[in-house]
């Protein structure tokens, strides 16, 4: 069986701003008890919630290495998470997502994770 990386990109930074504090754990419980529904049939390997608006982006210049903030506000799309499945084959990793309520708030991109010896 195999390992799916499911990034989720959020609709810029701003996705989630605006909620109230009893919309947003409302959210959060939906992300729960779709990766708990994961969880219980031994479909999910890992995952995490990345926090907001911090990080690093790192360029090679020549012999250098550029680093600079990142995300920036600027970016139409921002991962803001992973979930790690196991699945026979894309269509089985995609069938998993299709219900991730991530998908009211951006996209999900399904990538298999290539596991060398």
């Amino acid at each position: 069986m195999a390992q799916y990386l499911l990034m989720l990109r959020d609709n810029g930074p701003r996705t989630f701003e605006g909620m109230s504090p009893e919309q947003m754990q409302k959210s959060l419980q939906r992300y729960r008890t779709w990766s708990d529904g994961l969880r219980q049939r031994g479909k999910l390997a890992g995952g995490a919630k990345l926090t907001n608006r911090d990080g690093r982006v790192m360029r090679r210049n020549s012999s250098s290495v550029a680093i600079t903030d990142g995300p920036f506000a600027e970016a139409k799309e921002i991962i803001g998470g992973y979930f790690i499945v196991q699945a026979n084959s894309y269509d089985e990793a995609v069938g998993l997502a299709k219900d991730c309520p991530h998908l009211d708030f951006g996209t999900i991109e399904v990538r298999e994770i290539e596991i060398t010896a």
